[in-house]
């Protein structure tokens, strides 16, 4: 079997991400995270030029409201903090994934293989996905896979009862023994 999907690198790394950025942040304005601080933050390049900085800030600006659940005109730590465990309990939307995810520094693969299959993973139809989600979803689909590799093997190994399971044919088994009895003639 292949690698399990698991969706705990996309969590962390957009944990990493958020508190990365706030730490980032925090330290350029002394009055605060404010929406302010932080649409001017996407055009510092002490922040735009780190690996989090711009995306991060960028996904904070727009949410800004949700964030600052005290609703205090600032972000602060704790604030930060509640939303990671909110990401981390509740899951992921998919716009989080596509705005947070590739700078999160998890594999495009995994942010690919999640995104084209949200609606699968997204067990609870709540419009996120969770960690257990995602690898639920890993483990159902090697499952199936190895159900279908079972099936092929069965159905390749048949062909011993018509003659030599080493000959590969995709026909039907009538066929193949019909073939078989032609080709002894």
């Amino acid at each position: 079997m292949g690698k399990r999907l698991d969706g705990s690198s996309l969590f962390s790394g957009i944990n990493a991400g958020l508190a990365n950025s706030f730490a980032l942040l925090s330290s350029q304005y002394s009055d605060g995270l404010t929406l302010e601080n932080l649409t001017s933050s996407l055009t510092n390049t002490n922040i735009t030029n780190t690996a989090y900085g711009s995306t991060f800030a960028s996904y904070l600006t727009n949410n800004f409201n949700s964030v600052d659940s005290n609703s205090d005109g600032t972000i602060s730590a704790d604030e930060i903090q509640r939303l990671m465990s909110n990401m981390a309990t509740q899951g992921l939307t998919r716009e989080q994934i596509m705005s947070l995810g590739a700078s999160s520094g998890m594999s495009t693969s995994l942010q690919e293989t999640v995104l084209s299959h949200f609606d699968d993973i997204d067990a609870n139809k709540d419009g996120k996905v969770t960690n257990q989600e995602i690898n639920a979803y890993g483990v159902n689909s090697e499952i199936e896979k190895q159900k279908i590799e079972d099936r092929n093997r069965i159905v390749n190994n048949m062909s011993m009862f018509y003659g030599d399971d080493s000959t590969e044919y995709e026909g039907s088994m009538l066929d193949y023994r019909y073939l078989d009895d032609d080709e002894n003639s």
